[in-house]
């Protein structure tokens, strides 16, 4: 899959996103990353940690797996 191609996939992923907790979450993301300019993190990170990124990333996506912020980071 070209990058024109991942980029179209993205934008509808994204545009699909009703959750604001989500799409917060998804901002943060990339802003750290677009800040910390070319890194190796996703790299780095073993084939188990990677596939649990991913797996995370779609449970996230219902709903019913959200919590909010305060209540994670009360947890901390």
């Amino acid at each position: 899959m070209g990058a024109v191609e991942l980029k179209s996939n993205i934008f509808k992923m994204v545009d699909g996103i009703e959750s604001e907790q989500l799409l917060q979450t998804v901002y943060d993301f990339l802003q750290m990353r677009e800040s910390e300019g070319k890194s190796n993190f996703w790299k780095g990170l073993t084939q188990t940690q990677k596939e649990e990124i991913l797996l995370a990333f779609e449970d996230s996506d219902k709903e019913e797996n959200l919590i909010e912020k305060d209540t994670f980071l009360g947890s901390l």
